[in-house]
């Protein structure tokens, strides 16, 4: 059978759409970045973000555009399945408030790896910095590549000319805004990815006959029947317990270790306000992610019964095939303008986590006097880095658009969540044990991974390219590392004098609010045992053969 070319019938009202959006998102970061009066309001928005706003914001910056292309593309391999990760995604960001994200907001730190540096000094925080700025850049990496697929089919260009002309106007328009433009443009985002995909996947499964359609995030339960006579396996388990149990340290962990999820608990106005977004933000979310599991079954269901072929690298333009079905032209240039809103809202994030990394982390550390302007300067260097690197890598990227986001979950869970956790919670955990764990669990994820060294992986296959695999492993190797080196080190003396024990004590019950220290506060010896006993059996169990 000929393979069927999925592009834009009408380029024209593509391209109207996408500049019109592009032309909003200028003015909007243009008028909103003259609110920062100083390079630290550049980077929080002058903490004096509202909750709904904040919420909109948060939900647009996980969206990604991911959720129009790559998830989707997700569905049409996993099935049913998929929907146990996906539940790990919306657990993630009210964990993050629960965990960590209010007493580091108490404390008044830009990033995770500020947080670190505070309670585990200098040396540690480079390293996490390392790791997030990879972090950050294989995020993005994923959204460029989204909006160059997404630019070919609207455009007619070829990958890499889609890739250098949408990067380079993102990178434009985040750069100009600051965190201020960042986050109104990210609330406006929100609202314009979820008209664009609900309401159109409405039309869609009215079209397939769903009598559900005037609510397509619940109500496609009456497709079910037909779809399991077209497509008998859509609701098996297929997978091993391994295979489930490793969603929990790779995409709940792994999102709490994002720091452009965290920067946005940074930016509210208060500590309410920041619990109020996270309501808002999972209200939001829920909705949308029920609707691209929605648009996933009803490609599978369209693949199945249409008798259309889909080859696998169409699998990530499953929502805009099943728009150039079913609805009009214009309905599709709309749905492209909300999908590459979706790609800016998170790459936005990204870029403004990595500058924020390199210009307050690093550079205002080395050099804390540095004028105003200059921070400025290299703030704008820093995201336009980081933009020429994602841009770079992504001339040759992976087969599914959704591969490098999820593996970059994974490295987050790794490296910045035992640190971010135990420091909060446990006041053993001092600078050797977080050294440690972060240094040797990252680079345990990378080297068992299937991209660097083939011959060296504890699984095959989709596991371990989305980086399943290496989280089970070394999630719980990060928090026994720290734990067990945190115990050790704590019983010898010459070490324990290095190091400003005490200050990093009282450091935990001040970030909790309280008035006076205790000694006895997040204390316990029984605590980090536990802890350690627990991580070492889950580590032994991720290396045992089977279970996928």
């Amino acid at each position: 059978m000929e393979q069927q070319q999925w592009v834009l019938s009408s380029p024209t009202l593509g391209m109207i759409f996408v500049a019109g959006s592009f032309i909003l998102f200028y003015v909007i970061g243009w008028y909103s970045q003259k609110r920062a009066k100083a390079s630290t309001d550049y980077w929080t928005a002058g903490r004096s973000i509202g909750a709904v706003t904040n919420g909109l914001s948060m939900a647009s910056s996980y969206m990604s555009l991911a959720t129009f292309l790559g998830v989707t593309a997700l569905i049409l391999n996993l099935k049913v399945p998929f929907v146990y990760m996906w539940i790990q995604f919306t657990l993630s960001i009210p964990l993050i408030t629960l965990w960590y994200g209010t007493p580091l907001r108490r404390m008044g730190a830009f990033t995770p790896a500020h947080f670190v540096r505070e309670r585990y000094g200098l040396n540690t925080s480079y390293i996490t910095v390392i790791f997030m700025i990879l972090i950050m850049v294989m995020y993005a990496l994923g959204q460029m590549i989204g909006v160059a697929k997404v630019f070919e089919m609207l455009f007619g260009f070829n990958y890499n000319i889609s890739l250098i002309f949408g990067g380079a106007l993102i990178v434009g328009y985040i750069a100009i805004g600051g965190m201020y433009g960042t986050t109104y443009n990210a609330a406006f985002q929100m609202i314009l990815m979820g008209v664009a995909f609900i309401i159109p996947l409405g039309a869609i499964m009215k079209a397939m006959g769903g009598t559900g359609w005037y609510f397509p995030p619940l109500l496609y339960s009456d497709m079910v029947p037909a779809m399991l006579e077209a497509v008998p396996d859509f609701f098996d388990m297929k997978y091993g317990i391994k295979w489930y149990a490793a969603l929990i340290p790779c995409f709940t962990i792994g999102a709490m270790g994002l720091p452009h999820l965290g920067m946005r608990v940074y930016t509210a106005s208060n500590l309410k306000s920041a619990r109020n977004a996270m309501l808002w933000f999972t209200f939001f979310c829920g909705i949308t992610f029920s609707a691209t599991y929605t648009m996933g079954f009803s490609g599978v269901f369209f693949e199945a019964t249409s008798g259309q072929t889909i080859v696998p690298t169409d699998f990530d333009k499953i929502t805009l095939i099943l728009n150039s079905v079913y609805n009009p032209a214009w309905v599709l240039a709309f749905v492209i303008a909300g999908a590459i809103a979706a790609g800016l809202s998170t790459i936005s994030a990204n870029l403004m986590a990595i500058g924020a990394m390199i210009a307050q982390d690093i550079i205002a550390t080395i050099k804390p006097n540095l004028p105003e302007k200059t921070m400025k300067v290299i703030g704008y260097c820093a995201i336009a880095g980081g933009g020429a690197a994602s841009i770079l890598i992504a001339l040759d990227p992976p087969t599914f658009l959704v591969v490098s986001i999820l593996w970059a979950f994974g490295l987050a869970g790794v490296t910045v969540a035992p640190a971010a956790i135990l420091g909060v919670w446990w006041k053993p955990a001092n600078r050797y044990g977080a050294f440690v764990s972060i240094l040797v669990a990252g680079l345990t994820y990378i080297i068992v991974s299937p991209y660097v060294f083939p011959n060296i992986v504890i699984s095959t296959g989709l596991q371990a390219k989305l980086g399943m695999s290496g989280s089970l492993l070394c999630v719980p190797l990060g928090f026994f590392l720290l734990t067990t080196v945190s115990m050790i080190t704590e019983r010898i003396p010459s070490l324990m004098a290095r190091i400003p024990v005490q200050q990093d004590k009282i450091l935990v019950d001040k970030i909790h609010g309280w008035a006076d220290y205790s000694e006895e506060r997040y204390n316990s010896t029984q605590a980090g045992l536990i802890i350690a006993g627990i991580s070492l059996l889950l580590c032994i169990w991720a290396v045992l053969p089977g279970g996928w």
